[in-house]
């Protein structure tokens, strides 16, 4: 059997359109679509990454995501002055990582970082 293709995470949200504002205009994100003239789904896109958010009966406030970018601190800077709320700037961690935390408006935190050696 082959392996998966991808994997899509679905994120709950209180707004589709507020959540898709947020990812493309703060975070970044490239692509977006919306389903139906009452959103109650939608998507974003960045490269390979995807990421959908529903409005009812999907995934639940809190969620945790890990996201890899190619320079942590340049995208810090970037999302900074967009008004990220960013929970903690980028550091080194013991896992071989530097990242820093991201918090969106439904209270999901994503992971962003890059791949470090450590000594």
């Amino acid at each position: 059997m082959k392996a998966p293709e991808s994997i899509i995470p679905i994120l709950y949200t209180k707004n589709i359109v507020h959540s898709i504002d947020y990812y493309t205009k703060v975070l970044g994100f490239e692509g977006q679509w919306i389903w139906e003239d009452a959103p109650t789904f939608g998507g974003v896109n960045w490269g390979e990454v995807r990421l959908f958010f529903c409005k009812d009966g999907q995934g639940s406030p809190g969620t945790w995501l890990c996201i890899n970018v190619v320079d942590v601190d340049a995208y810090y800077e970037m999302i900074k002055v967009r008004g990220a709320k960013v929970l903690s700037p980028p550091e080194d961690k013991p896992w071989f990582m530097r990242e820093m935390l991201v918090q969106d408006p439904d209270g999901h935190v994503i992971r962003f970082g890059h791949g470090i050696e450590c000594d």
